[in-house]
């Protein structure tokens, strides 16, 4: 039985459901629209008892208010108008569409053809809903830690992932937000040595159908249907929780270790895919306005992202949207910064992609979100997707060529020195200008993308199998090695071969300039048994396995970042051309005499040795990183005066020891000879190779 509810005007501004404390103002953006209804439901959100037309339409917000509402109220919207392809038009009264400004959400889309906005059933029963939210929270003084960039060690996980395996998190605590707020876990990041978590994605998602009918799920979350609300899948469900408070209580406590807490978001499209695809939300709404729609036919769209559908940011409402977003849970939920998955597609226009783009603009003077960390995944699917060092100074950029530089380097010695250098000094040919710093450079040998550490090592071939597309999904490019035998083996020789190699290329990547970002679970040795694009996998495959954890692995990792931390050459804040003699650190290239390299050196493809020499003139220390990526041992004559050898990455448990005059590098090997302690503080290096 529907109700008759009568709404008063209410106000256009804000957007979405607010409560006032007398009742809740509605307003919903669907300029194209011709009639928009609030419908209420009982607190399930399976029997709709109320359904009325909002009131007033201001500039395109439709908008009304109801008396005496409260939070708690569960609501959708059905949303009428002309059904026209050709221009884009998608209205359909009978699909009962979720508010983009949702905070929390009721009901889980299960891939039923009944979406797909030509299907005329009625899907109120069943269609994603909002519940009105009022939290007040106390946030006991919680202040973000703002760690300095130079000092910014990244650390991607999935809020499931990593601890629903973990043996000392209670058993009803596992895989959620709560877990990752008890003390086990933080004790292990904080001790790890890691200054930031970078979470998967976790705002509300809608698995693709065609996941759902294998059995399978979007696990990574690359299926965005909420930009406001937190996935309730990763929710305990504790009494006395909801899943904002359980967020909140999670950002609290990581900050109270000293972490910050940055969110991988999917601002590029939607979990609605192509024209096939399901009427959630924003299709329903307004199709035109929210999608970039191809110009010759508008009934398809244009699939940037490889996912069927782009968001417009280009509008000025869906920009609206993404800012919106941006700054609740800056606001909000606490959180310290954002990885924007295929930014590139952010910063387009009906011209191409731009840095000048209107979102890149807004960031810029927002006082809020000007303040926090934003990181770019710097490509997309379209025309001139490929953005790497495109983008307006502050951003970090993930940089894949530094991935691919790296493995190719210890892997399979192809590139040439110079291609190594320009990689390990924060890639200047690609970052040095428009004021960028070398920060900007988030270097990674791997990610959720791709294979693991371990699997880098262990695999010549992706194993993608269960994920039902025949192995054809996934990087085939891999730039990986097995060391002689495709994945497990008994095999003693080989499996020092790679965890010597597993040392050198983290070793490598936490000495290097830029910002390092690490996977979680590859100091621990984790595998996924060679699948490189494990999105879909929720479960042991993907679940960090805690028990089986490689211990040394994850104690040589913690001793890479304390050394950096400890060693202000390693890190830096500014560049500077080599042999400035006033600069607070200087940088030398060495080959295997001791002497400066020359410029046959640089390309010469069969040396792959060499000696980088960081100098801190304020307090006259030096810190020099060997690296021999060949298969056998090599020499190398230090500088003239007393070093100590203080790693090597062939011997994780090594004491430190004087250093002779002339040293050993042996195979596969990244060794640190230091002479005399380096200043403790952020310092400048210079830019990349030299000429």
């Amino acid at each position: 039985m529907t109700v008759a509810i009568r709404l008063e005007a209410g106000n256009p501004y804000p957007l979405g459901a607010r409560w006032n404390g007398h009742g809740v103002n509605f307003a919903l953006v669907a300029p194209n629209a011709q009639q928009a209804e609030l419908c209420l439901f009982d607190e399930g959100g399976t029997t709709q008892i109320a359904c009325m037309r909002l009131p007033s339409n201001t500039g395109g917000v439709w908008h009304g208010y109801l008396e005496g509402a409260k939070p708690g109220l569960v609501y959708g919207y059905r949303v009428a108008g002309n059904y026209d392809l050709q221009h884009g038009h998608r209205f359909n009264p009978n699909k009962l569409l979720l508010d983009p400004y949702a905070r929390l959400v009721v009901g889980q889309y299960e891939g039923q053809d009944l979406f797909r906005s030509d299907n005329p059933a009625d899907t109120a029963s069943i269609a994603l809903k909002a519940r009105v939210v009022h939290e007040e929270y106390d946030w006991e003084g919680d202040m973000s830690p703002r760690t300095p960039l130079s000092q910014t060690v990244l650390y991607e996980m999935h809020v499931k992932g990593f601890t629903k395996l973990h043996p000392q998190v209670p058993p009803k605590l596992r895989g959620t937000y709560a877990a990752l707020a008890q003390p086990a876990v933080l004790d292990y990041l904080q001790h790890l040595g890691i200054t930031a978590v970078n979470l998967l994605p976790v705002h509300h998602r809608a698995d693709e159908a065609r996941l759902q009918k294998m059995g399978l799920s979007n696990y990574w979350g690359y299926s965005s249907i909420g930009f406001f609300a937190p996935e309730r899948r990763y929710w305990s469900g504790r009494d006395g929780t909801t899943p904002i408070s359980e967020f909140r209580d999670m950002v609290k406590a990581l900050h109270g270790r000293g972490l910050e807490v940055i969110l991988d978001v999917v601002y590029n499209h939607t979990a609605e895919t192509d024209e096939c695809g399901p009427s959630l939300s924003f299709r329903g709404i307004d199709n035109a306005l929210y999608y970039h729609l191809q110009p010759a036919n508008r009934s398809f769209y244009v699939n940037w992202s490889g996912c069927g559908n782009c968001l417009n940011i280009s509008e000025p409402r869906v920009l609206q949207l993404v800012m919106d977003s941006l700054r609740y849970w800056v606001q909000e939920i606490h959180v310290d910064g954002f990885r924007f998955d295929l930014a590139s597609i952010l910063g387009r226009d009906a011209h191409g992609f731009s840095g000048k783009a209107a979102f890149f603009s807004a960031l810029m003077q927002d006082p809020v979100l000007a303040q926090v960390k934003l990181i770019a995944e710097p490509w997309d699917l379209g025309p001139h997707g490929y953005q790497l060092g495109g983008f307006p100074s502050g951003w970090l950029e993930w940089n894949d060529q530094y991935r691919d530089t790296m493995r190719s380097f210890w892997l399979h010695q192809w590139p040439s020195l110079g291609n190594f250098a320009k990689r390990f000094a924060a890639s200047s040919d690609i970052f040095q200008h428009r004021n960028r710093l070398p920060h900007a450079s988030v270097n990674f040998i791997t990610a959720h993308d791709g294979f693991s550490l371990h699997d880098l090592v262990s695999y010549n071939h992706k194993h993608n199998e269960s994920n039902g597309e025949h192995n054809r999904d996934g990087h085939h490019h891999n730039h990986s090695w097995n060391c002689g035998v495709e994945g497990p083996t008994n095999n003693q020789d080989v499996l020092q071969l790679r965890a010597r190699l597993k040392r050198a290329l983290l070793a490598t990547l936490i000495f290097s300039q830029g910002t390092p970002m690490l996977l979680a679970g590859d100091e621990l040795g984790h595998t996924q048994r060679g699948n490189n694009n494990a999105y879909c996998q929720d479960n042991e495959l993907s679940w960090i396995n805690w028990e089986n954890a490689d211990r040394e692995l994850t104690d040589f990792v913690k001793r890479l970042l304390a050394l950096r931390a400890q060693h202000a050459a390693l890190r830096y804040d500014d560049w500077h051309a080599e042999g400035e003699s006033d600069d607070p650190v200087s940088i030398t290239w060495l080959k295997s005499n001791g002497q400066p390299m020359d410029a046959e050196q640089w390309d010469k493809k069969s040396c792959y040795g060499i000696g980088i020499g960081l100098h801190n003139h304020k307090d006259g220390g030096r810190c020099l990183l060997l690296f021999n990526a060949e298969a056998q041992a090599t020499g190398f004559a230090l500088p003239e005066g007393s070093w100590k050898l203080v790693l090597d990455t062939s011997d994780p448990q090594l004491d430190p020891r004087q250093a002779k005059e002339k040293i050993d590098i042996p195979p596969y090997s990244v060794m640190m000879v230091l002479q005399e302690a380096v200043q403790q503080s952020p310092v400048k290096v210079q830019a990349a190779r030299p000429a």
